[in-house]
């Protein structure tokens, strides 16, 4: 079965953007146990993220963050990664962590 545009997800960033999830980042993800379910709540934050930061390292990967008091592991950030490309932006991948990820925050201006 060849890969296509079906087997991506598209999601809606607080900017309108269309932010990609493909078939295989999303099965990355949700193999971690504590993500399983969290497929709204990647969504969520991408749609209406407490923060974004663009990271050290990569100033084209942005992490979207957003802080949830109960989740599988307790009071924690979900963070989401997105590669932004020309034309293109697509989730890296996402997970729990107690901190926001270190670099130049983005949003709010």
């Amino acid at each position: 079965m060849s890969h296509h545009d079906d087997d991506q997800l598209r999601l809606i960033d607080y900017q309108g953007r269309t932010i990609r999830l493909s078939e295989e980042r999303r099965a990355h993800i949700l193999e971690h146990p504590e993500m399983s379910n969290q497929l709204d709540w990647i969504k969520e934050t991408i749609a209406s993220p407490d923060f974004v930061v663009a990271t050290v390292a990569d100033s084209s990967v942005q992490v979207y963050h957003r802080f949830y008091l109960q989740t599988p592991v307790t009071r924690k950030y979900l963070l989401v990664a997105v590669k932004m490309v020309i034309g293109d932006a697509f989730v890296l991948t996402a997970f729990f962590s107690n901190r926001s990820k270190k670099g130049v925050t983005i949003w709010p201006p």
